[in-house]
């Protein structure tokens, strides 16, 4: 049998954007209910970012969320840039006075899913055969099979897709309903590994190398976070650990510095793209974080954008569940696409500029090198990436009947324009 049920929102996806929106619906009165294909386990472990902006942090904080993070993450001024065997140190606070916040996304999802676990959120693991279905109705239904075996229905007011880019929601929308999706595929892969091994260095570095780019950061004080460039065909089986140890001591090598080596607990190859869906809204569905829009993880904007994206559509879905405003729900594409192209041109200009594409010729070589040289050597250069970097505006959560439109961004950040000739 099929049970029939009702909610307010149902949630397809229980990563951190799919948890957080429904805790910060839960604050504002407004029932959900999260469901999401993968084990509770499986979503605790997935490793992905963990750079925090500050508006990022302080949200979490602000939503009871900070314990952990403020007894376990590790604040950092700024970056390293390195290229031809040289490594600048980029200090953010100096530049803008902001530093960022290194906190594993897997922490997050386990602070959100406790938090929502007290609260008595629902929220369904192991779900199959998932779909959205009346979507041109007012009362769209998310359908799924509990871990159980139960078949549901679930009658909802608002369904929001937070499944990833390659979840159920977006698919679902019929033809017209996207008017563009931009989509840059990138013609390399990273290659990341999770290590038993205390970092060897302060804070994150960015390398620039002949042979590709490599990216040392860490997710605590005993586990490293490493990525190389790979080809994007590659296949992790060909890359045994002693292979990438000295693949990274190459690539990240400076006089007098050494990498800290140790057992690798986790590898995978990610491939890269930049891609935007315009809207993100379709009639009573919604879209947030990776459903909407994927940046390349250089720059680690992915996590930071789901969570201006929820904070958004939290608030815009109790103006409009609570208090019958629809003013907020149609601002939400607008404001958050804005953000989402500020933060895929960072992306897509830090992974230009610092990786070495097949075949590069030595004009495009040059050119990288006299970026990177005029980031490290001009102050004001440098205060933009800074600025771009630690995330200028604020992400507001306001669940309050007066709620503005224009809280969902607050003041502008010091941002080149989009140029979509690029």
């Amino acid at each position: 049998m099929t049970l029939k049920e009702r909610t307010q929102v149902g949630i397809v996806g229980a990563g951190p954007a799919g948890l957080l929106l429904s805790h910060l619906l839960a604050l504002g009165g407004v029932e959900s209910r999260v469901v999401e294909v993968r084990s509770r386990a499986h979503c605790e472990a997935r490793q992905r970012a963990g750079m925090l902006e500050p508006a990022t942090a302080q949200l979490l904080r602000d939503t009871g969320l900070g314990r952990r993070l403020d007894a376990e993450g590790l604040e950092h001024d700024g970056i390293y840039l390195q290229f031809a065997g040289e490594r600048h140190h980029m200090n953010f606070r100096e530049l803008t006075g902001r530093g960022v916040t290194i906190y594993p996304q897997t922490e997050i999802v386990k602070d959100l899913i406790q938090i929502r676990n007290a609260n008595g959120g629902i929220a369904e693991f192991g779900a199959t055969d998932s779909e959205v279905a009346g979507l041109d109705s007012d009362l769209p239904e998310l359908r799924y099979t509990d871990a159980a075996g139960q078949r549901h229905e679930v009658s909802c007011d608002v369904i929001a897709g937070c499944d990833g880019f390659r979840g159920i929601c977006r698919p679902a929308i019929p033809a017209g309903g996207l008017r563009t999706i931009a989509l840059r595929t990138y013609p390399f892969s990273w290659l990341g590994i999770l290590a038993q091994a205390p970092p060897s260095t302060d804070q994150v570095i960015y390398a620039r190398h002949e042979r590709g780019f490599a990216l040392h950061s860490m997710r605590t004080p005993q586990i490293g976070r490493l990525y190389l460039q790979v080809p994007a065909d590659d296949d992790i089986s060909q890359w045994p650990d002693d292979r990438i140890w000295d693949e990274l001591s190459l690539r990240l090598a400076v006089p007098g510095w050494h990498l800290r080596t140790g057992p690798v607990l986790d590898k995978s190859i990610t491939g890269m793209r930049s891609f935007v869906a315009t809207p993100m809204r379709y009639r009573r569905l919604f879209l947030a974080g990776d459903a909407a829009h994927i940046v390349p993880p250089t720059g680690a904007k992915g996590l930071n954008l789901a969570v201006a994206d929820v904070a958004a559509l939290a608030t815009a879905l109790i103006g409009l569940l609570r208090y019958g405003r629809s003013d907020l729900v149609d601002a939400y594409s607008d404001t958050c696409q804005e953000r989402a192209w500020r933060a895929t041109y960072l992306s897509w200009w830090m992974t230009t500029m610092l990786h070495v594409l097949p075949r590069q010729d030595p004009f495009d070589s040059a050119l990288q090198i006299a970026q990177l040289r005029n980031l490290t050597s001009s102050r004001a250069a440098g205060a933009m990436l800074a600025e771009i970097y630690t995330g200028g505006a604020p992400v507001r959560f306001d669940p309050s009947p007066k709620a503005s439109p224009a809280a969902f961004l607050g003041p502008e950040s010091l941002v080149p324009a989009w140029d979509d000739s690029r």
